[in-house]
């Protein structure tokens, strides 16, 4: 993510449901994974293996029909298990094909199936949903979830806005593959993430299916409704590039949109291959979110990104989108990493080198950099404040200093290979560090800029 300053409302919550009670031989999945800033997201007792969603919009009416049917494993017996979801009218559910009971608690989907489910069984549950999806208010104050555009909508997810329009295991813990089919008036277009498999005009309708073959976070997910121009070219090794701009925004953004395949060859040389099996990016108005998000495979823009921008949300399809993070507590490593993307971009295109900026940082007089410690964020409205992204990528920057160039790039690619589409956490990634330089200390590294509180002392 890159925010930047935008106005929020509050939106109450509100709860539908149909009561369910009954027992069974199995236990109830955690209706939550203890995410240290977001404590519901998620869910326990499954893992998901695949989302297929089906989706009906009307821009005009803001009416939202869905139909998402879920693949996943049972991690433990369960009698019940929940999938979260906020707003929206649950029609029915069904697991294995059999009617299921349900009732709903906040944002808690809590589904007792017909008969309990084995430890190791994997499972399909469909859920038949409609209404009026909501925009969400994050901690920070930023808007996600379903967003109205001029002419459409926009799916944002970071961290657990996904909520709002489509019911699932909502926590980067949990990735699995997608396949996203929206139908909207003939005349627009449905644009998400992946590669477009199928559209289809019927009765004034028309459907754009896409599908994502390698796993992604429900953060990630995105589905962007309206009038765009859309741009087909190939970047390195004939990888794929689909644009999606709006048209008020095409001019100010073609030149800057021409530089996707540069700069995806610049971070292949320097993170390494491209984790995924398409790349672009979507293009809406300005006033049509209050941040750039990095979501799979096409990041989204509030309007033409500069190249800074552009190298940032990219970067994050190795770190953040492929490396995904285990909890919200490990951030950092996403916007750290992309971060440090643009400092090492700058160092490679007549910029300042990266240690310029790491002491251009330490000497300025913004003290919000020093609020907290990059990998312990204060609270979950602080997670995306400056610490996360500049003291996070300062990190970095003190361990290239410690280990030396040729050290370190070994770690930035061998990282995103060695947790390529998987989940990772802070600790993880430090065992890594250790792992490939065994002969530095670390220490006091991890203790003054990673977890320590204030300005450390004179690097």
């Amino acid at each position: 993510m890159r925010p930047v300053p935008s106005a929020a409302v509050l939106l109450a919550l509100t709860l539908t449901g149909t009561a369910c009670d009954g027992g069974g031989h199995g236990t109830a999945g955690a209706p939550g994974v203890h995410d240290p800033y977001f404590p519901k997201a998620g869910n326990g007792g499954y893992d998901v293996a695949h989302y297929a969603l089906t989706l009906d919009y009307t821009p005009a009416t803001r009416h939202l029909t869905g139909t998402a049917v879920i693949t996943a494993r049972a991690k433990q017996d369960l009698s019940a298990f929940d999938l979260d979801l906020v707003g929206l009218h649950v029609d029915s559910v069904t697991v294995e094909g059999a009617s299921a009971r349900w009732n709903r608690t906040g944002q808690e989907l809590t589904i007792r199936p017909h008969d309990d489910l084995a430890g190791g069984e994997t499972f399909s549950t469909t859920v038949h949903y409609s209404g009026t999806p909501r925009t969400l208010t994050d901690p920070d104050g930023s808007e996600e979830g379903w967003l109205p555009t001029a002419d459409g909508a926009l799916g944002l997810g970071e961290p657990v806005g996904s909520m709002a329009w489509f019911p699932g295991n909502h926590h980067p813990g949990d990735k699995a593959t997608y396949d996203i089919t929206v139908s909207v008036p003939k005349g627009l277009q449905a644009v998400s993430n992946g590669e477009l498999t199928g559209r289809h005009t019927h009765d004034g309708r028309t459907s754009y299916s896409w599908h994502t073959a390698q796993p992604m976070a429900s953060y990630l997910a995105t589905v962007a409704v309206g009038h765009y121009d859309i741009t087909r070219t190939t970047g390195p090794h004939g990888l794929p590039i689909v644009t999606a701009v709006d048209p008020t925004q095409a001019t100010a953004s073609d030149k800057v949109l021409a530089r996707i395949p540069e700069v995806l060859a610049w971070e292949e040389s320097t993170f390494g291959p491209y984790p995924f099996s398409s790349a672009g990016a979507i293009v809406d108005r300005t006033d049509d979110a209050g941040y750039a998000l990095e979501t799979q495979n096409r990041p989204v823009f509030p309007g033409a990104p500069d190249i800074g921008t552009l190298v940032h949300e990219l970067a994050h399809q190795w770190y953040g989108d492929s490396v995904t993070p285990l909890s919200w507590r490990d951030m950092w490593l996403n916007e750290g990493c992309a971060t440090y993307a643009e400092w090492l971009w700058q160092e490679d295109h007549g910029g300042p080198s990266a240690q310029q900026t790491f002491e251009d940082l330490y000497d300025g007089d913004d003290a919000a950099v020093w609020a907290f410690p990059p990998a312990k964020p204060t609270s979950a409205a602080h997670i995306s404040d400056s610490p996360v992204y500049e003291r996070g990528a300062m990190v970095l920057q003190k361990i290239r200093q410690k280990v030396g160039d040729d050290t370190f790039y070994d770690i930035l690619q061998g990282w995103a290979a060695a947790r390529r589409h998987g989940s990772a956490s802070t600790a993880d990634f430090t065992s890594y560090v250790e792992h490939k330089a065994p002969d530095e200390d670390f220490g006091g590294i991890w203790k003054d800029w990673l977890y320590g509180d204030g300005k450390p002392d004179r690097p």
